[in-house]
Parts: C-alpha cells; sequence; structure tokens
C-alpha cells in the first residue's frame, strides 16, 4: 500500500469511529510511525510504499486514538507556542487557546523579574514565559508531585532546569517569595461535569480539572492567596471557565483587585482575566 492509501484508511477507520479531525489524527500518527519529524512530508510521498512493518504499528496506534486515548498521549508530545513539550497522563493536555494566555501575559508585563505559574501541570506556561523571557526567574507549583516530575522533564527538555524553581505546593500554601506575576489555568470545571466531558478529556487528571461544586473554588482561593504574594500593581493572569468571566471579577473586586480586564479567546469566548493589586 502507498502512503496515501494507508492514511486514507486510517482515516476512514477514525471517522467511522468518532474521531473529531480524523484525517489530522491519521497524518499525525502515520508521520510518527514513518519517522518523519513534520505531517505536511507525507504530502511528499504520496506514491511510497509502506511496509506491512511499518502498518502494524500504525494500526495499534490507530486502535488506540479509535478508543479515545487522546493523539497527545500517544505521540509522548504536544507543540505549545512554537515549541514541542513532553504531554502524558501525569497533567492536563494543554490546550491551543492556553497559547493566548501566554502572549497576553508577556505583553502585559515587560518589565516582568519574578513570575510564578501556579497548578502548572506540564509546566509548558511557566516554560513559554521562562524561554521568552531569560532574565525573570520563574517559579512553578503544582499540588501533583507527579505533574511536577513532567514539568521538570521539559525545563531539562529545553535546557531550563537550572533557571526555574519548583515547589510542590496545595496553590500558594507552601511557595515562598513575592512575584510580580501570577498566572494559573487552574481546575475551574463543576465536579458535577466532568463525567459529561469528552473521552480524551477524561484522560487528564481530576485533580486538574475540579473546581469544586460551582467550579469557582479553586479560583477563590487563589484569587485570596496571591493578595500576599504579589509585589505592588503586581498582575494576575486567569484563564477561567467559558461561562465564568462575571462571577471571577465580581471574586476579584471583593478582593481589591483593580484594572480588571476581560480577554477573549481565538474562538470569541471569554476565557482570561487579569487584574493587578496593590
Amino acid at each position: 500500500m502507498t502512503t496515501l492509501e494507508v492514511l486514507n484508511a486510517a482515516t476512514s477507520y477514525l471517522d467511522k469511529r468518532g474521531v473529531e479531525s480524523a484525517r489530522l489524527n491519521a497524518e499525525h500518527l502515520l508521520a510518527h510511525v514513518l519517522g518523519m519529524p513534520r505531517r505536511i512530508e507525507l504530502y511528499l510521498q504520496f506514491e511510497r510504499p509502506v511496509s506491512e512493518g511499518q502498518r502494524a504499528p500504525l494500526r495499534e496506534l490507530v486502535k488506540r486514538r479509535a478508543e479515545g486515548i487522546p493523539l497527545q498521549h500517544i505521540l509522548g508530545e504536544v507543540e505549545f507556542c512554537g515549541r514541542v513539550f513532553i504531554c502524558d497522563a501525569r497533567a492536563l493536555i494543554p490546550r491551543p487557546e492556553t497559547e493566548l494566555l501566554v502572549e497576553l501575559v508577556l505583553k502585559e508585563s515587560a518589565a516582568t523579574t519574578s513570575i510564578l505559574d501556579v497548578a502548572t501541570g506540564s509546566g509548558v506556561i511557566g516554560l513559554s514565559l521562562a524561554l521568552s523571557r531569560p532574565d525573570a526567574a520563574v517559579t512553578l507549583c503544582d499540588i501533583s508531585s507527579e505533574a511536577l516530575s513532567l514539568a521538570a522533564a521539559n525545563a531539562f527538555r529545553h535546557g531550563i532546569a537550572d533557571k526555574v524553581v519548583q515547589k510542590e505546593s496545595d496553590l500558594l500554601d507552601s511557595v515562598e517569595g513575592i512575584f510580580d506575576v501570577i498566572v494559573s489555568n487552574p481546575p475551574y470545571i463543576p465536579t458535577s461535569d466532568i463525567a459529561s466531558l469528552s473521552r480524551e478529556v477524561q484522560n487528564d487528571p481530576v485533580l486538574a480539572l475540579d473546581g469544586g461544586s460551582d467550579g469557582l473554588r479553586i479560583i477563590e482561593r487563589l484569587v485570596h492567596a496571591s493578595m500576599s504574594k504579589m509585589s505592588a500593581g503586581g498582575l494576575l493572569a486567569l484563564e477561567i471557565g467559558h461561562d465564568q468571566a462575571a462571577r471571577v471579577v465580581e471574586i476579584l473586586k471583593m478582593h481589591n483587585f483593580r484594572d480588571i480586564v476581560v480577554h477573549q479567546d481565538y474562538q470569541g469566548v471569554e476565557r482570561f482575566v487579569f487584574s493587578r493589586h496593590g
């Protein structure tokens, strides 16, 4: 079979089993099996024969994807802000909209010298900021030791393991210091909604999803804790649920945060809330 024939067969299999973007998934999986660093290379080799020795592992990967295993877990990596990070079940799979959070933080914090990434998970937010702001001191914290081990692996992969501090902490309980920027993509899914999430999201750790009965329990705790950890005029940047902006703004006002701005994501959803304290 040629590359094109194998690609079409994999696409059809995934499509019939309800996998969104079946063609794109098939391209990534086939490129991975064939050792191509970029899936676009498939289009330059559509007539290339694919041996049975190559099709066998592809069939296994396609089957796993059809069963709902996330593509990122199968490949073992994810692209985020133009860089490739290790990705597995130890932490939340980074979402494309979170790249905008990083872009906005960089835009709003030009003179930053210290950054804290709370509930860092795989570390992609804090590490992306550290790579873009090499002079800033960056701390990553998470309640999960497994997530921190993944963040550590990503820091090592990008050559900045000795430039970031990692701290196992329930939000800011064990974090020391004062920060110019506190950024977080915290758990914000209401507990009762978790069971109805897509089968792919079900592979994320519940700890990284569960925001309590109303989805705001972690956010409210973080806002309160941040007040004593921020420099004067420091920036608090939060990613939130699609229907939470108004309530998060009220929480921030109750804690005397100012200059509150709600930013939309690429789909026009009110996804990020930025504010300053002091």
